[in-house]
């Protein structure tokens, strides 16, 4: 298992129901460590960029609108397997589908109003994180207890 670094979007609902540190914090708690974080108003051109891959779909303007209506923490977070360990974490796309446990299975309803963004392959997690952070407002540490985490040598 590879340490990687993703992008996670809390989105404007999230941070109008004041679940923002929530979120967050169940990242944490699966061991994965922050290395990017701020409180961010998405502007139109890049929410343009950031969901390019569905600009031909009928769902894009939508999304575009949706990302731009408030504040969003835009966190890198960063640890063995980070991409598939947030998308687990976070559940199914559509909260109906999504697991108890998870972030959407727990406090979302809907699939227009799901919470959070991760990205979906380390490739797409790289150009993401591109998109919203300069290198250097990613820090690079290590915490007390990620030897009790993961064994960084486990395959």
């Amino acid at each position: 298992m590879p340490v990687e670094r993703t992008l996670v979007l809390v989105k404007p609902d999230a941070i109008q129901r004041g679940l923002g540190a929530e979120v967050l914090a169940r990242l944490e708690r699966r061991g994965l460590r922050l290395v990017g974080l701020k409180l961010i108003q998405i502007d139109r051109g890049l929410a343009e960029r950031h969901y390019a891959i569905h600009r031909e779909r009928p769902f894009f303007a939508g999304l575009v609108d949706f990302i731009t209506s408030g504040p969003v923490i835009a966190a890198v977070l960063e640890g063995l397997d980070a991409v598939v360990l947030v998308r687990n974490t976070m559940g199914a796309t559509n909260p109906r589908d999504a697991a108890p446990g998870t972030i959407r299975g727990d406090l979302a309803v809907e699939i227009g109003h799901n919470l959070i963004h991760g990205s979906d392959s380390t490739e797409t997690a790289a150009t993401e994180v591109a998109l919203f952070f300069r290198p250097e407002e990613i820090l690079d540490y290590r915490r007390a207890i990620d030897p009790w985490v993961a064994d960084a040598k486990s395959p």
